[in-house]
């Protein structure tokens, strides 16, 4: 499971050293450890959860015997004042974990709310919703988890996941001579067959190109709709069109009625406004 893959531990590891979690000598001064009690997570805002059990292993790394029960799942729609789980035993290792935890927990949620918001935005029509690399150093196969909590879909988790020919690299193969079309062709002719070959393009002409070179996927960036469509229509059944750029929650729909089949959209996780999510004490 996501909370208890290595990758996670660790991070919650190193989210709990820099908040010295251990040494938290409020909480030393201030709470003996014979003190028992438990708390409540509680939403405070319209959302989508995620990382809920992520949360709840914070807690654990800093105290196993504390009692940690998730009261809804991740994905679930959450209001003011939803109860998210509780978490019993000592208190003084709940208030250590406290701010860590739900750190985790306020961006993940934040980010699949978000995306949730995109994604009913194009409701009906054929386009994805998919996130970018454009994401937290360190943080990206959570914050890609909560994408798909929020209803979206995830591009490549990283440079080894797909070939994505990008403006630079077009630039860099032109200072040797070689065109749009011959940088696709070699691609295609280097690529593991497992692996589809993606170009960037800002024109028809390059559209076409593209096709003519076997491309499988096209990234339109920040064409204008009337392009878009176009290039939608010229791609149908030959290869996959992705939108990409400036694509804002107030525009998506408009770019879906274009007819691509991706929509990708950076702000989803380089622009996280976390959900508002509370620990409420019991001593």
């Amino acid at each position: 499971m996501l909370h208890t893959s290595l990758e996670t531990r660790d991070l919650i590891q190193r989210a709990l050293a820099e908040d010295q979690a251990i040494a938290d000598v409020t909480t030393a001064a201030l709470v003996p450890p014979s003190v028992q009690g438990s708390a409540t997570i509680k939403s405070k805002a319209e959302g989508v959860l995620a990382g809920i059990e992520v949360c709840l292993e914070v807690f654990r790394c800093v105290d196993p015997n504390l009692s940690c029960h998730a009261l809804l799942a991740d994905g679930a729609t959450i209001h003011p004042g939803d109860s998210l789980a509780t978490v019993r035993g000592r208190l003084d290792g709940i208030l250590r974990a406290e701010r860590t935890a739900l750190n985790f927990l306020q961006r993940l949620s934040g980010i699949a709310t978000e995306t949730a918001r995109y994604v009913m935005a194009v409701h009906g029509l054929r386009a994805r919703i998919v996130d970018t690399r454009k994401t937290l150093p360190g943080f990206r196969h959570l914050d890609k988890y909560a994408v798909r909590m929020g209803g979206g879909h995830n591009h490549r988790l990283n440079l080894a996941d797909g070939i994505l020919v990008k403006d630079n690299h077009l630039a860099a193969l032109a200072a040797a001579g070689l065109s749009l079309r011959q940088a696709v062709e070699r691609a295609i002719q280097n690529a593991p067959h497992t692996l589809k070959v993606e170009v960037e393009v800002e024109s028809l002409d390059q559209v076409q190109e593209a096709l003519e070179a076997g491309a499988h996927i096209l990234l339109l960036d920040n064409m204008g709709l009337a392009e878009m469509r176009q290039a939608a229509e010229m791609c149908r059944g030959r290869a996959i069109t992705e939108a990409s750029g400036g694509v804002r929650l107030e525009t998506v729909r408009a770019v879906a009625e274009t007819g691509v089949d991706l929509i990708s959209v950076g702000a989803l996780t380089h622009s996280v406004r976390a959900l508002d999510i509370s620990l409420d004490l019991e001593g």
